[in-house]
């Protein structure tokens, strides 16, 4: 008998082709091989996954909340523990928790849990994304104008010191209130910086990207868009080969026609990939919650201010995958990429987003009707429907 694990009985999709009448063999948390299921070792212990369809874990890099818990009511380590639970149910298993503009104090408490998570091991933790309060007061969408202010020293301070203990920070500034200097030492530092919430035209943002910029934040929503005279950062994201950019796949936030556009467009190592900029609501029957004391709404698969703004998603990553998958036509496996294999890139990780030797076991196991069937990460499974 030995220590590895095979998975068997489904095709099982790698992150870059299927396989058929395979195995995923697992061992210590990590991906040994797959290999074909007649050339299994003997004593091997065996999961048999009844045709069922196995892809990579989900990668989502914007999750405001999830299972009732929104990260800035509850920024502590049993706050991100509950979020992350409740996406695993959908087959997301690497998330960055995703903090919305707030005070100094909430900002700094979010930090703090976040290193505190990493240290305590939090299943299906990867890092954080902090989305203000450095962002364009015009382009502030739900986010609380009163809290949006320009970068200070302290706040730089923060970041850089954030950056030393978690594997991912990754933040959303505007041009508007951070300069190029800050973002160069931003982007020195490891931290992930990506442009969103702002009016930057196309020059300024190719500016941020040379300071070091490699991000937009959910494309086409909370920016300048792309014009005939002035392509805005729309325009940017989509002319750079380098750009990574997030897309908030429900329909909602952009519709289908634009996608399609956008990711005829984009071209290059930059890569449009999904994020569910979900909120509390995922996981849970709630009609409403609250954001920085204001209220918003649910219905109708819509999450909006009392004035109609939207304010953040209320979709799953399954769903998003299947969404383009089924909306775009596109073919399932660069549906799951786009949730797998492009944001592991866009944070320049190799250790999840694929089923390759060494990576982390982190997978997803559906049923033939593409449904929920169970969530692995690291191996153990976290959600079995």
């Amino acid at each position: 008998m030995t220590d590895d694990k095979a998975y068997l009985g489904a095709r099982i999709f790698d992150g870059e082709v299927w396989h058929y009448d395979s195995a995923l063999v697992v061992t210590g948390g990590k991906v040994k091989a797959i290999v074909p299921a007649s050339a299994l070792a003997e004593g091997i212990g065996k999961v048999v996954l009844d045709g069922a369809v196995l892809l990579p874990g989900f990668i989502d890099l914007q999750v405001n909340g999830g299972g009732g818990v929104m990260l800035n009511d509850e920024p502590t380590v049993e706050g991100i523990s509950r979020i992350c639970a409740a996406h695993a149910r959908f087959g997301t298993t690497a998330l960055l928790p995703t903090l919305i503009t707030d005070t100094p104090q909430i900002t700094r408490a979010a930090v703090e849990a976040g290193k505190q998570a990493k240290r305590e091991g939090v299943a299906g933790f990867l890092g954080l994304h902090l989305e203000g309060p450095h962002l364009s007061v015009a382009r502030k969408g739900a986010h609380d104008p009163s809290l949006i202010r320009p970068m200070e020293e302290a706040d730089l301070d923060l970041l850089l010191s954030g950056a030393k203990d978690l594997d991912v920070l990754l933040t959303t500034i505007a041009p508007e209130n951070v300069t190029e200097a800050q973002a160069h030492k931003l982007a020195n530092a490891g931290i992930i910086v990506s442009l969103g919430h702002t009016e930057s035209d196309f020059e300024t943002a190719g500016l941020y990207e040379k300071a070091g910029a490699r991000m937009v934040t959910h494309l086409f929503n909370a920016m300048s868009p792309l014009g005939h005279r002035e392509p805005g950062l729309v325009g940017a994201a989509l002319a750079s080969t380098t750009l990574h950019c997030g897309l908030i796949a429900d329909g909602i936030h952009v519709v289908p026609p634009s996608m399609a556009v956008a990711l005829r467009a984009k071209q290059g190592q930059g890569r449009i990939f999904i994020v569910t900029d979900a909120m509390s609501p995922i996981g849970t029957d709630v009609t409403s919650f609250r954001l920085n004391g204001r209220e918003i709404l649910r219905k109708d698969g819509r999450l909006t201010l009392a004035d109609g703004t939207l304010a953040g998603a209320d979709i799953d990553m399954l769903s998003s995958v299947l969404f383009v998958h089924r909306k775009l036509d596109l073919p399932l496996e660069e549906a799951v990429r786009m949730a797998t294999v492009y944001p592991a890139g866009a944070l320049g990780i190799s250790h999840k987003g694929a089923l390759r030797t060494g990576t982390d076991a982190d997978f997803v196991v559906l049923n033939d009707d593409l449904s929920m069937k169970a969530t692995f990460i690291g191996g153990d499974c976290i959600h079995r429907a």
